[in-house]
């Protein structure tokens, strides 16, 4: 059993630890970019990325954004998207690292766990 104390978690030996209220919810609303591509990794996992097209606060741009569909669910939706349809997308993001030929290598990524058309 644990007690809370002004941002911190007293356990029951006592010792305390810091509250945690981090968030990592996304919703997105844009056009596809362009057909979704699936992916077979070294590892045996499957991915289906594409990218969403989404417009930025007053009309000021656009910014293009990566998403994987990495449940089966998801992966089903995102095959079935078409080019310059609107879409919401609800995930999280996350950073995907790989062995690449220069070393380690990251991006950025919205992993959807819901695909919807809208």
């Amino acid at each position: 059993m644990s007690t809370k104390v002004a941002g911190k978690k007293k356990r029951a030996d006592h010792s305390e630890v810091e509250e945690d209220y981090s968030l990592n919810d996304v919703v997105l609303r844009g056009r596809v970019s362009k057909e979704a591509v699936e992916k077979e990794l070294p590892s045996g996992d499957k991915v289906v990325e594409f990218r969403l097209i989404v417009t930025r606060e007053k009309n000021l741009g656009v910014d293009t954004l990566d998403i994987g569909a990495w449940s089966s669910k998801a992966r089903r939706a995102a095959l079935t998207l078409k080019p310059e349809e609107w879409i919401e997308v609800s995930g999280s993001i996350h950073r995907r690292f790989w062995s690449a030929p220069t070393g380690l290598a990251s991006r950025w990524q919205v992993e959807a766990v819901e695909i919807s058309r809208i």
